[in-house]
């Protein structure tokens, strides 16, 4: 590995949510020299308006799914430049979010509905194109339950297990085989994390958004997975919040994303949160570090 840069990849369902989960992390590893890429499973054109104060850009709608996807695409390339990533669409159709009971079904053709192989297939491929080192997605349960997040999930899981043998996913011309180092699992939104910032605003005398957040996870007993990697990216908060709003479609920047004053967020909590899902070489933990047992002299 002498000689050659670091290479860091972030699979992830939507435009938007690389911005929310892991955002800081990426930013900082890009500012340092690390070769990042960030992997968009879908387009993003089945997520609703989250913004009430949204308005297309000059040009285009955000009535059909066409016109959402143009939309997003725009807004992920800002998104990426504010955080001095490279971004690549695996090009998918976003699932959208059923509710209602029963739920309905979900769409045709959407990427939750693929054969595994057939929508891990590309990202096999680029995993061998872009050689990582690191991998980071989401845990089984995607975080949330959204299928195209636990779709991601699988998607991600299979392309860091198959992409270093050389008998699966075999394209003529295609590049060689790949083995990452690392798979990481992101925590977004840790209880921990959340009632600790939630704490000290109500210290502060400030109104917490997550008071209710906190209650609801207790009361749907959402299991707390281990986090065994704090890397500390308080110095780039500014980056992140530059990818979020960004995503003007989806974020609120009058929202829960921005109700913590950034000063108190960096005492309290400076860090982001991952869990180590498979590791090819040594690793001890916990770590600060997601290139811990990969970098020269280590």
């Amino acid at each position: 590995m002498a000689g050659e840069p670091l290479r860091l990849m972030a699979v992830h369902a939507h435009p938007d949510d690389e911005s929310s989960k892991g955002a800081a992390t990426t930013a900082r590893y890009a500012a340092e020299g690390v070769e990042v890429l960030v992997v968009t499973c879908t387009g993003g054109e089945r997520g609703d308006v989250l913004n009430p104060s949204f308005e297309p850009p000059s040009g285009h709608r955000f009535d059909t799914l066409e016109e959402k996807r143009a939309v997003r695409r725009l807004e992920m390339a800002a998104a990426a430049a504010a955080l001095g990533v490279r971004q690549h669409w695996l090009g998918f159709v976003d699932s959208g979010l059923p509710e209602g009971d029963p739920l309905p079904p979900l769409p045709d053709g959407c990427f939750a509905l693929l054969p595994l192989e057939e929508a891990s297939a590309p990202l096999v491929e680029l995993v061998r194109e872009f050689r990582p080192h690191v991998m980071t997605t989401y845990d089984p349960s995607g975080g949330y339950p959204h299928p195209d997040h636990i779709r991601c999930h699988e998607v991600a899981f299979e392309a860091y297990h198959a992409a270093g043998d050389e008998i699966r996913y075999v394209v003529d011309g295609g590049a060689a085989p790949w083995e990452p180092s690392k798979l990481y699992y992101n925590h977004g939104f840790s209880v921990d994390r959340l009632r600790a910032v939630h704490e000290a605003m109500e210290g502060a005398g400030l109104e917490s958004p997550f008071g209710d957040w906190i209650e609801s996870r207790a009361v749907r007993e959402i299991p707390e997975r281990l986090a065994t990697t704090k890397v500390h990216v308080a110095e780039f908060f500014a980056q992140r919040d530059a990818a979020l709003t960004a995503h003007a479609s989806q974020i609120d920047p009058d929202g829960f994303f921005f109700a913590v004053p950034r000063d108190l967020e960096a005492d309290v909590w400076p860090t982001e949160e991952f869990e180590l899902a498979d590791s090819r070489v040594e690793a001890t933990t916990p770590e600060d570090d997601l290139f811990a047992g990969l970098r020269e002299g280590a």
